[in-house]
């Protein structure tokens, strides 16, 4: 028996709607409608799109009675039962609601809006006598105006009409329009668009057999010559139909008319077909074949391969130093697993998507490959989430939303860099693909690989205590650079010294003859910077005035270039002032240093020297990105100079030299990870230098050189570094040792905000209080439940709204996502009438 009723999540995100809703699926949709579809449904007075979770064969008895589904919106469903489920999961892990989980799922093109048309009505006595608008009254017609009849046969004609599209074609008649609509002339009907279309061209193909076609070349008349030459034109590339109507014309010079005059002797047929837009049509990637593994990647294969035979989830933390060659055995695992007639997914922070990442794989693996990241247009997203979805390819690789790639029979999940905060999402749903890749690869009997030279210490104190039941990892290590090469030897430079000595450049005196001997050598150098812009701030050295942005509490960065101060932010600018505002003075100044002002003064000291700058602002244009780094590679540039871009996944053999400007510009972060991120970018930028034959040497200037993340980092130690920053962890109660949940609450007016938020922490005490949980972790109980604040966040004002935050601190096996939710429902009535925002961040990456 096919199910009657479908259990419907609808396109509501608020409290109430957070439920399916029971909704009876019309017969002729029964066999269209499973798990995971997209419908659109009335709710109240309006249609809303919704996607099925459940379906049950008959209504509840004694139930209300159903409202039915309205329409199908796909063929084939975009979410699996799986991907359903796994959303299940994330709107309970994450806090976040279950219609949120799902939309994030599907590509942006699929999120429809309802739209409303209007068609001819049918309702009422039909007269005898039927005419063009079929359906409708004729006596209605006969009876009114000539204005009356201009609508109706408009509309008849078109079939269906957007409303606002005939409220433009007739301004006039919005009185017309409604009274046709009472009587039931007219009917207006809702249905779902989605914001983009599949892509299709006009392609010519032959409509008579070929020896037909020939033997028709002989009997064309004179005047038709240009058509007898478009048909030898097709039957010369017989082989090659359906061509593209546009490639004829182009070839030929021929007119649009003269093809069509073809089509209409019945020769040949003009269809639209359909086409995917390829990101990467006409580009050629140099095939590779798998390399010779040395012992080390020959072990990590070997334990990944047996998972991968016995059809077993399993995760794999591959810790192995900067060129140790991760990358070969994710080639070659996936191999295996295509072989095995699965699909592998593979997912690169976005800032490391680079070209040659891509090459590496679509080298290997061809047309077999969908790549799917911000860069792309909308269309070429949703075109390749596409060829994913119909079974086109067999690997997925992607930032941090390809994760979701609707692949059906996954055998393996990669997760490169896995240590990259970017991971983690910052809008709702607040997800680490690190976690749904695990959830995943579990439903799927998958294996996971989370690779890095650094792995977070989350991750890493996993695989060495085993403690955790959902997330154990088996650390695979290797020690060695794959070509046997040494890593770069490590410099630091004190610049207070430099500075005692009466250098005040930005360049200290050791870099500044690294890069001229570079230059000297032709060989070439990496420059990190880890902010963008000209410099940091503009100052009043007369009264003390910074620059600051209108809607933030946070000062405006200067960008030389547009001679502009912008709010990194909210997006604010504002011209540069050549004096202060404040008292007039002309004594103002920039502070601090951003890569545009390295790049200005790289061409003072080194006249003629080629520098490629590679941060937000030189790479906003599509494919400009790889543009940099092609010219970067063909030599056309000494130094590549960058924010922390420049330090993943790059690999130039010319590239001797690394200097890190100001190695400490994150350690001041109020962040207990800032350490932890100093030390895995100053690890990854140093291994940009020397991965091929010639050796590398890298320079790190710093005001606080004996900080134990640079030094260790200059050592290439990662246990040295993890056994200090664990001591800290372990001392002030931060993760590994527990977890984190930070409660952010914005509003427009401070003293609301923090009666809210002084409310909020209240309750979570209350109702830890009363499951015995509340309490400092300095207990020794195995549970503890602790909340901190509330207190102003770091930046306690973005676009015009205060902010303040609480931080639940805890460990054991206690529900404590399910607390914290349940107590911003509590709230959520009362914030919604006074327009509070509250956000929950599980497991937060970012604690401004």
């Amino acid at each position: 028996m096919q199910p009657q009723v479908a259990k419907v999540i609808v396109d509501v995100p608020v409290k109430d709607t957070d439920r399916p809703f029971d909704y009876l699926i019309p017969e002729s949709m029964r066999a269209w409608i499973e798990i995971g579809s997209r419908v659109g449904v009335p709710f109240g007075h309006r249609t809303v799109q919704g996607f099925v979770v459940a379906l049950q064969e008959e209504p509840s008895a004694g139930g209300m009675r159903l409202k039915a589904i309205q329409e199908v919106l796909d063929v084939v469903p975009p979410l699996s039962p799986e991907l359903v489920k796994l959303a299940e999961w994330m709107s309970q892990k994450y806090a976040c609601r279950f219609i949120t989980a799902l939309q994030v799922m599907v590509p942006t093109a699929l999120k429809g809006k309802a739209e409303r048309y209007i068609s001819l009505g049918d309702a009422s006595e039909q007269d005898e006598e039927e005419d063009e608008y079929s359906g409708t009254l004729v006596r209605i017609a006969l009876e009114t105006t000539e204005e009356v009849r201009t609508i109706l046969a408009y509309v008849g004609q078109k079939g269906e009409v957007p409303a606002q599209h005939l409220s433009r074609i007739f301004p006039d008649s919005a009185h017309t329009i409604k009274s046709l609509l009472r009587k039931g002339a007219l009917q207006e009907n809702q249905s779902i668009k989605d914001k983009l279309q599949k892509k299709t061209l006009k392609a010519v193909d032959l409509a008579v057999e070929p020896d037909v076609a020939e033997a028709a070349l002989e009997d064309f008349p004179a005047k038709a010559q240009r058509q007898r030459e478009v048909l030898q034109f097709i039957l010369e590339m017989k082989e090659l139909l359906p061509l593209p109507l546009k490639e004829i014309l182009t070839s030929l010079q021929v007119s649009a008319a003269t093809v069509k005059g073809l089509a209409d002797k019945g020769f040949i047929s003009i269809e639209d077909q359909e086409v995917f837009r390829d990101p990467y049509r006409g580009r050629r990637f140099k095939p590779s074949v798998p390399l010779q593994l040395n012992d080390e990647q020959q072990q990590a294969y070997d334990r990944i391969q047996d998972t991968l035979d016995a059809y077993r989830h399993g995760v794999f933390l591959l810790h192995g130093v900067t060129g140790s060659g991760k990358t070969e055995i994710y080639l070659q695992t996936i191999q295996h697993c295509i072989e095995q007639g699965r699909q592998a997914i593979v997912l690169v922070p976005e800032i490391s998507l680079t070209p040659q990442m891509v090459e590496r794989f679509k080298g290997r693996f061809g047309d077999l490959v969908a790549v799917m990241h911000s860069r792309l247009s909308g269309g070429e997203r949703y075109d390749e989430w596409r060829k994913i979805r119909e079974g086109k390819v067999k690997v997925a690789i992607g930032a941090r939303s390809a994760v979701f790639a609707p692949f059906e029979q996954i055998g393996l999940i990669i997760m490169d860099e896995e240590h990259e905060t970017s991971y983690k999402q910052e809008e709702s749903p607040k997800y680490h693909a690190r976690d749904v890749a695990v959830k995943r690869a579990q439903q799927q009997g998958a294996a996971v690989i989370l690779g890095s030279a650094t792995p977070s210490l989350e991750s890493y104190y996993a695989a060495r205590s085993q403690s955790d039941d959902n997330f154990s990892p088996m650390l695979l290590e290797m020690k060695r650079r794959a070509l046997g090469n040494e890593l770069p030897a490590v410099e630091i430079v004190d610049m207070r010294e430099e500075l005692k000595e009466g250098n005040r450049s930005m360049f200290s005196r050791s870099l500044h003859q690294a890069i001229e001997v570079r230059l000297e050598r032709q060989e070439q150098t990496v420059l990190l910077l880890n902010r963008r812009g000209y410099s940091t701030f503009v100052m009043c050295r007369s009264c003390g005035y910074v620059a600051g942005c209108p809607e933030c509490d946070i000062s405006l960065t200067y960008h030389q270039k547009s001679n502009n101060l912008r709010c990194h932010y909210c997006g604010y600018a504002e011209p540069a002032p050549s004096v202060c505002p404040d008292c007039g003075s002309e004594h103002i100044r920039y502070f601090g240093t951003g890569t545009q002002r390295v790049e200005e003064e790289l061409a003072k000291l080194f006249p003629g020297i080629r520098v490629i700058r590679m941060d937000v602002d030189t790479t906003t244009e599509k494919g400009s990105h790889e543009k940099l780094l092609k010219q970067f590679r063909d030599k056309k540039a000494d130094v590549l100079l960058g924010t922390q871009m420049v330090a993943k996944g790059l690999d130039f053999p010319d590239v001797t030299l690394v200097g890190v400007i100001t190695a400490d510009s994150a350690l001041n972060l109020p962040d207990f990870r800032a350490g932890e991120k100093t030390f895995q970018l100053m690890t990854q930028v140093a291994g940009r230098a020397g991965r091929h034959q010639l050796p590398g040497e890298v320079m790190i200037q710093s005001y606080t050189p004996d900080h134990y993340s640079i030094i260790h980092a200059s050592g290439h130690d990662y246990h040295s570094f993890v056994r200090d920053e664990l001591k800290h962890r372990r001392n002030l109660h931060y993760p590994p040792y527990c977890r984190l949940i930070l409660i952010t609450l914005t509003h427009e007016q401070l003293p609301l905000l923090v009666r809210m938020a002084e409310n909020m922490v209240s309750v979570l005490q209350g109702k830890a209080r009363q499951r015995g949980w509340f309490g400092s972790l300095d207990r020794l109980t195995a549970d503890a439940f602790d909340v901190l604040g509330p207190v102003a966040s770091p930046i306690p004002r973005i676009k015009n709204r205060y902010r303040f935050q609480c931080m639940v601190k805890w460990r054991g096996n206690i529900d404590a996502v399910g607390l914290v939710r349940e107590a911003a429902e509590q709230l959520e009535d009362t914030a919604h009438n006074q327009k509070l925002q509250i956000s929950i961040d599980v497991d937060p990456q970012m604690l401004m």
